[in-house]
This record gives structure tokens, C-alpha cells and sequence, in this order.
């Protein structure tokens, strides 16, 4: 009978936590308190990867140029239809082909440029477009979708074994709507080993205390100061969460990856973006954050403008992603976490 009792639980915990409202994954809410023993996870090496080209630099002038571009409301219809204009016609300027995939409650975007091995799988990079009212969302999220178009620009010529897919997804701001019907086309998720998700990639904050953290999270906070780049994922992709290394450039911020135990049931504050759909499905993914409310005051504020994203710390977070999605594309390892030996 108890057996029973804990099943209902736990699936009424599933249900709430990822059926809630979006906002963004550090967004904080009441977490039910729920104790259970988790089996320790063995620890696992990064994978060792061949380094990232030198030519894969990013461009400070097309990054900001995207967020100055996209510095409006983009929650109705107008507003994301104007936004979805703009992607469209930058990945055309890029060779791209992009596609439109319409659900009941807005327009996804969807590129592909294939790969050199089918069998090696696809990566998809994504970021929602969408804003709240009242906010022109420059670091929520032009600055995600800004990186999504920076890693377009330089990896579409860029021939590796696997996959480069894009998306941009719409709706996300009213529960995660854009990813749910992403993923509801079942055959695109066979091929797909791992996917990188941005929401707010541009805030960083250097004062003691000026970092917060949502509960039960399942790793000790390293610094109450907010000048690292988080990336979280599921447990069960450690070598996707691995592939963001930190580096010994003093130009890129420390990296704080965040692997999450039983695809976020004990702490729901991480399913919170456009990731958790793809961990509900089985489909490795992570979220690159700058922990949204817990460190930046502007957060769904009229002041989340281009003016209040720090520079360095953006251009240095999207290096991050583009070395990190590089490292993935050039090689056909495995990305689902490999039981101790």
C-alpha cells in the first residue's frame, strides 16, 4: 500500500511541476518538500574532444546588432510575427532554409544543415522568442535568440559528422507551448542526441549576496555572486552537460553545470524553460541560463533593455555555447550517461 501511496505522489509532483505557467527555469515558486533517498550518481569525465577551431569567433557587433533589432514587445501576435520576420531573413542572409511549423497557439522557426554521418545523430540549439507584456525582453530572451543566430552564422559551413539543427520556438512565456509542439513530432526526436537551450545569457552581477538560488537544489552554491554562466542538465546525459568546459581565458565566464537528478522532481524550479519537455521525452538537454530573477532585477520588467546586458559577460557566455556546440557536432560519441564499470 505504501508503494502505491509514493507512486501517486510522485506522479501528482510530475504533473504540477511541468505543467505549470513558463516563465523561465530559475523562476521561484512554492516546491513541495519531498524526501527521497537518490541513488549517487558516478562521477563521469568530460569527454575528450578535439579542440575548437580558432575561426569560430564570435562577433560582438552581430550579437548586439540582434539585440538592438529585436528591442520590442514581442508578445502579440504582431510583435512575434515582426520577430519571426527578422530570424527568417537573417538565416536566409546565411544560407539557411528556414521552415515554419505551426501549432494552435503560435509559429515555430526550424532550420537543418545536415551532417557528414547519419548515424552520428543531430544537435539542436534553440531559444524562445517570445516576451512578456510590458518587457522588450533584451537579455528574456534577444539574447538567446542572438546567440541561436551567431552559432548559425558561423557553424553552417562548418562540416562535421553530426547534425546542426535550429529552432526558435514561439510561446514559451505561456507555458512552454512552442517546445511542447516541437516535440510532439515523434520521428524528429529519433534522430536527436542532445539539445542546447538559451534563456538569458546576458546579466551578470558582482556584489556579495547579489546571487539567490531556487530550493532543493542538489549542489552546494559555489558563490553568492553572480558571474557565472549555469548549465543545467539531466543526469542522465552527463557527457552533453560536459561538453560546457571552463576555460582558462580570462575573457569567458566560469561555467556552473548543474546535473539534475530524477529529471527535476525534487527541485521543479529547474523545469522551468524549454528544456523540460525534451527530458520528459527522453531526449538529452540543457539549459544556459544566467539564473533570470535570482540575479538580475530586470527580469519581465520594462527594463530588460539593450542598454542593461552586460557586454562582456554576454559575448563571453555566447563563446561558451558556440566552443561547447562545436565540440559536440565534431564527434559521434555517445551522449547518454554510461554506468560505472
Amino acid at each position: 500500500m505504501k508503494k502505491w501511496i509514493w507512486l501517486v505522489l510522485l506522479v501528482l509532483v510530475v504533473v504540477v511541476a511541468f505543467g505549470s505557467r513558463g516563465g523561465t527555469f530559475f523562476e521561484q515558486h512554492p516546491s513541495p518538500e519531498i524526501v527521497v533517498s537518490v541513488p549517487a550518481q558516478q562521477p563521469q569525465q568530460p569527454p575528450q574532444s578535439p579542440p575548437v577551431k580558432s575561426t569560430l569567433q564570435i562577433s560582438a557587433d552581430k550579437l548586439f546588432t540582434h539585440i538592438q533589432k529585436l528591442n520590442f514587445q514581442r508578445y502579440t501576435f504582431e510583435g512575434r510575427s515582426l520577430t519571426r520576420t527578422y530570424i527568417i531573413n537573417e538565416l536566409q542572409k546565411l544560407g539557411w532554409k528556414p521552415k515554419l511549423e505551426d501549432f494552435s497557439a503560435g509559429i515555430n522557426i526550424f532550420a537543418e544543415r545536415t551532417g557528414t554521418d547519419k548515424k552520428a545523430g543531430a544537435i539542436l540549439v534553440a531559444a524562445h522568442f517570445d516576451t512578456v507584456a510590458a518587457s522588450p525582453g533584451a537579455d528574456d530572451n534577444a539574447s538567446g535568440v542572438a546567440v541561436v543566430l551567431e552559432v548559425a552564422r558561423l557553424l553552417n559551413s562548418y562540416s562535421t559528422p553530426r547534425t546542426l539543427q535550429l529552432a526558435f520556438f514561439d510561446q514559451e512565456e505561456t507555458g512552454l507551448l512552442g517546445s511542447k509542439a516541437f516535440i510532439s513530432k515523434k520521428t524528429r526526436l529519433k534522430n536527436l542526441r542532445g539539445v542546447i537551450v538559451m534563456d538569458m545569457v546576458g546579466y551578470a552581477c558582482y556584489t556579495a549576496g547579489c546571487q539567490q538560488y531556487p530550493k532543493a537544489l542538489p549542489v552546494k552554491p559555489p558563490t553568492d555572486k553572480g558571474d557565472f554562466l549555469a548549465v543545467v542538465g539531466d543526469t542522465e546525459h552527463l557527457p552533453l552537460l560536459n561538453a560546457f568546459q571552463n576555460s582558462n581565458s580570462a575573457n569567458l565566464p566560469p561555467v556552473l553545470t548543474l546535473p539534475i537528478p530524477l529529471k527535476g522532481l525534487l527541485a521543479p524550479d529547474t523545469l522551468r524553460s524549454d528544456h523540460a519537455p525534451f527530458w520528459y521525452q527522453g531526449v538529452g538537454a540543457v539549459l544556459v541560463t544566467d539564473t533570470a530573477n535570482l540575479r538580475t532585477p530586470h527580469y519581465h520588467q520594462p527594463s530588460d533593455i539593450p542598454a542593461t546586458i552586460d557586454r562582456p559577460f554576454f559575448l563571453g557566455a555566447a563563446q561558451i555555447v558556440v566552443n561547447a556546440t562545436a565540440r559536440l557536432l565534431d564527434n559521434s560519441e555517445v551522449l547518454v550517461t554510461q554506468p560505472a564499470s
